[in-house]
């Protein structure tokens, strides 16, 4: 979907397809211990009562479903029927009786309750005006409530020796984001977004998956799935041609590229910022 001037709406751009999906459970095993170490460090503790924004496939929830234990409540809301039903039935596979979702906005999101938290994990950057989702979250939250968000910023993203096929995708990811509206560097502007929101000055760390191919997936598994997922959007922007990327081969070529040039691989910057509301 494109607005009158031809750039995509800002929105979760990369679909929730059966192959998207499990790239985003790739990506989970891999970035869940930084979300973990974020949330922790903000304050989720046991019993909280949790608003996760963006939702997706419940993979972050159960991140947070761990620090907040049982007798915690986790509300999931996202905007895509699919990613909604797809979490609940993962969730309601589990047995566990204290998540729930809901398809909402999070500016019109309802609750007659107040929550202890509100996260989110790649959420912001898919946002046309992160500042104003902010603004709006702070009414869902108690005084002294906990504001948790986990973003990413992709200059960190890099290889060395430099591996030509990583660096290509890397930059292809990017120049889409770029052109469709969704802010690749969202991670490093967390800091700014907080205070403008009316937010005290977020706390904020920084990690990145480092490291080359071994026998299990790794980070370049990962990147290779997401231009995968975004060759679609890379082809309709003209940042490649089509057919450039090949879904059944491309995957294979990285790994083998970097596994022959021994290259270190550093994948994006990971970077959490919280606060609490006064």
């Amino acid at each position: 979907m494109t607005d009158e001037t031809g750039r995509r709406a800002h929105d979760y751009e990369l679909g929730h397809s059966d192959r998207e999906l499990k790239r985003l459970r790739l990506q989970a095993k891999l970035v869940d211990p930084f979300t973990r170490e974020f949330f922790r460090d903000a304050g989720l503790v046991a019993g909280m009562r949790v608003l996760e924004i963006g939702s997706g496939a419940g993979d972050t929830t159960l991140v947070v479903a761990k620090l907040i234990g049982d007798e915690g409540e986790i509300v999931g809301i996202d905007k895509s029927p699919l990613a909604v039903a797809a979490a609940q039935e993962r969730i309601d596979a589990l047995g566990m009786r204290n998540v729930s979702f809901r398809r909402a906005d999070p500016e019109t999101y309802d609750s007659d309750r107040k929550f202890d938290a509100v996260v989110g994990r790649y959420v912001l950057m898919f946002n046309a005006d992160p500042v104003r989702i902010l603004r709006a979250l702070k009414r869902y939250l108690r005084p002294g409530g906990v504001v948790a968000f986990h973003e990413v910023d992709w200059k960190g993203s890099r290889s060395n020796p430099a591996a030509p096929l990583y660096e290509r995708c890397c930059d292809w990811i990017v120049r889409s984001f770029n052109t469709i509206g969704t802010n690749p560097h969202m991670g490093q502007d967390l800091h700014a977004a907080f205070v403008r929101a009316g937010l005290p000055a977020p706390t904020m760390s920084l990690r990145a998956a480092i490291g080359a191919p071994a026998a299990e997936e790794s980070y370049v598994d990962m990147l290779a799935e997401l231009a995968i997922s975004m060759a679609p959007v890379m082809e309709e922007q003209g940042v490649i041609a089509r057919g450039e990327i090949d879904p059944a081969t491309l995957r294979r070529r990285m790994r083998e590229e970097v596994k022959r040039l021994d290259s270190l691989v550093v994948g994006r910057s990971e970077i959490g910022a919280w606060s609490r509301t006064p």
